[in-house]
């Protein structure tokens, strides 16, 4: 995908804007340097012009003071304008990574499921900060220096039209030259970046699955991806760089020719007499300082290629748009919240639907426990409630509203779903239970806890709410963990509350504190429970079995528990566990 100068100055803009006062103050320093560097020569060529002619000494001092004053205004000038613009452009660059994050959040579960968390963290980082130079350096080394260039041949066109006329050439010819040449080196930077992003993505999952591929002795497997990984980005990368280098290289050869050309026609002129020494000095002082923007230029040419790589993915990333449309703000009814599903029908892919035709309907306030085989659409039945994905076919209503029609925030503020991986952050307690927000209150968190009869857990944090716990499991066992996921769902109230073989997992030392924790959540709320364990379903008001996506069975607990021929019967004889095995 190719980027144009059109979509470079577009995200500039929209990034820049926020901060117009610093923008402005970044213009007036950085013209006030160019304005100093073009002064500096016209004090010299005085000077030398002076001592050439018998000027005085004190002339001949005031013009080396002014000159050293200048120099060092200007400097000063451009260490201001480099520390504005390296705030502008980190300020800028985190601003994008918010966006594409935010962004990346939004998109539905197919997006997270094709991609792995390794490549997603290099997309919102890696490519940001490959545009944090195009940000932060782009103004001052590639717009700064076009404005001392413009500056430099208008001075030159004031000395002599013949001098202004070749080093104006020879400065189009030079930039031609590096335009044509980026379009050749940005597919490069880009296949590098994809590159970078695979590699960042095998890592992840390798370091996540550590246990497993040492149980298993992969080693030797998962070293050979590395190393071919890691092959494809140093090709990649090689590629790139000696594309690049091939950038400044012609801006050097071209510099030689374009510094002989002014020595030949600077000589010529000062032998007919049509210049001074001054003159002529000034004209290569002049020269030399047109070297600056052209090489600065050119050797951001390769910032700018990678960026142009950089935005192509993060255009590319932020044209994706989620599935699952938001819903137009339908309000769900307040309190406990029945269930329907009409002919709902689903699946991941081409394969076999998951769900074909399930039809059923659960009143406000009961609990469905929910039985079946591996892959038989047990969990698929819950995310269609979560809305991380939609139904192909059917309709899915929660009290009496089409799921669709709700605000995604709204309908998943009031579904609460506790899975057997439980998601901890590197944070507190407290911060985990609230999920960062700090309009919840200790007293209500505490409430929280007390009502769910989790003191004795509570009690056993070594700093209560201020505990920090770790990223991952947070340091917690596994049933510690399902505590702090069914306070973090008792926080928000919600009218449905979800158990996706949320037992399954649990340690005997916190067995008890989660039944009774259980028992609390689904207190005067519907609980739809899926689970393999008898201490799990026996809660349960009515039983549905699915079988291939297909509803087997679905009626009262107990009016199935006192038919010997319904399937839940015969599950329950010969041991759920194994049944569904």
């Amino acid at each position: 995908m190719a980027v144009s100068f059109r979509e470079h100055g577009s995200l500039l803009a929209r990034y820049l804007r926020p901060q117009r006062s610093r923008v402005v103050l970044l213009s007036v320093l950085l013209l006030g340097s160019i304005g100093l560097q073009l002064l500096n020569p016209q004090i010299l060529r005085g000077f030398i012009d002076s001592a050439t002619h018998g000027g005085s000494n004190r002339t001949l001092m005031l013009a080396a003071v002014l000159f050293i004053v200048v120099a060092i205004v200007q400097q000063a000038f451009a260490v201001g304008a480099t520390y504005v613009s390296e705030n502008v452009g980190w300020s800028a660059t985190n601003a994008l990574r918010k966006d594409l994050l935010t962004h990346c959040l939004r998109l539905d579960q197919s997006f997270h499921k094709s991609r792995t968390p390794g490549e997603l963290i290099e997309r919102i980082d890696g490519d940001v900060t490959a545009l944090a130079n195009f940000f932060s350096q782009f103004i001052i080394q590639v717009l700064g220096n076009a404005l001392l260039l413009a500056g430099i041949l208008g001075v030159l066109w004031t000395v002599d039209w013949r001098v202004g006329l070749l080093l104006t050439g020879f400065a189009l010819v030079v930039l031609l030259s590096l335009l044509r040449l980026q379009a050749y080196v940005v597919p490069s930077w880009k296949r590098a970046r994809q590159a970078s992003a695979d590699l960042f993505g095998f890592l992840e999952e390798r370091l996540a699955g550590t246990e497993d591929i040492r149980a298993s002795g992969a080693q030797p497997h998962t070293m050979r991806g590395l190393y071919a990984r890691l092959t494809t980005q140093y090709r990649a990368e090689w590629s790139g760089r000696i594309r690049a280098r091939s950038v400044w290289t012609t801006a050097d050869v071209l510099f030689a020719l374009g510094t002989g050309a002014s020595f030949a026609l600077g000589a010529y002129l000062f032998n007919r007499g049509s210049m001074t020494i001054g003159t002529i000095y000034s004209i290569f002082f002049y020269t030399g300082i047109l070297w600056q923007p052209l090489n600065m230029m050119a050797r951001q040419a390769e910032d700018l290629q990678k960026a142009s790589a950089g935005m192509a993915r993060v255009d590319e990333l932020l044209s994706l748009r989620s599935g699952l449309a938001d819903g137009d703000g339908a309000r769900l009814p307040a309190g406990t919240l029945p269930v329907a599903f009409e002919a709902v029908s689903f699946g991941y892919g081409d394969d076999e639907p998951v769900l074909d035709r399930i039809s059923l309907r659960l009143d406000a306030g009961r609990v469905l426990g929910v039985l079946g085989h591996t892959g038989s659409g047990k969990t698929t039945l819950t995310r269609l409630l979560f809305r991380l994905y939609d139904p192909q076919q059917g309709v899915i209503r929660l009290g009496g509203v089409d799921i669709r029609d709700v605000a995604l925030r709204d309908l998943r503020r009031r579904v609460g779903i506790v899975t057997q991986e439980v998601q901890l952050f590197h944070a507190t307690v407290r911060d985990n239970l609230t999920f960062f927000d700090k309009r919840i209150s200790d007293e209500r968190i505490l409430e929280a806890i007390a009502g769910l009869g989790l003191d004795p857990w509570y009690r056993g944090l070594p700093d209560g709410l201020d505990t920090l716990l770790s990223s991952g499991n947070g340091g917690l066992s596994a049933g510690e963990a399902q505590l702090l996921a069914f306070t973090r769902i008792f926080l928000r109230d919600p009218g449905l509350v979800i158990l996706d073989e949320a037992s399954s997992r649990l340690d005997p030392a916190t067995e008890q504190l989660i039944e009774r924790a259980v028992d609390r959540l689904l207190q005067n709320r519907t609980g739809i429970v899926i689970a393999h364990r008898l201490d799990t379903i026996h809660r349960a008001d009515e039983i549905l079995i699915l079988e291939s996506g297909h509803i087997r069975e679905h009626g009262e607990r107990e009016r199935l528990l006192r038919d010997p021929g319904s399937r839940f019967n015969v599950l329950l004889k010969t041991g759920i566990e194994e049944a569904l095995a």
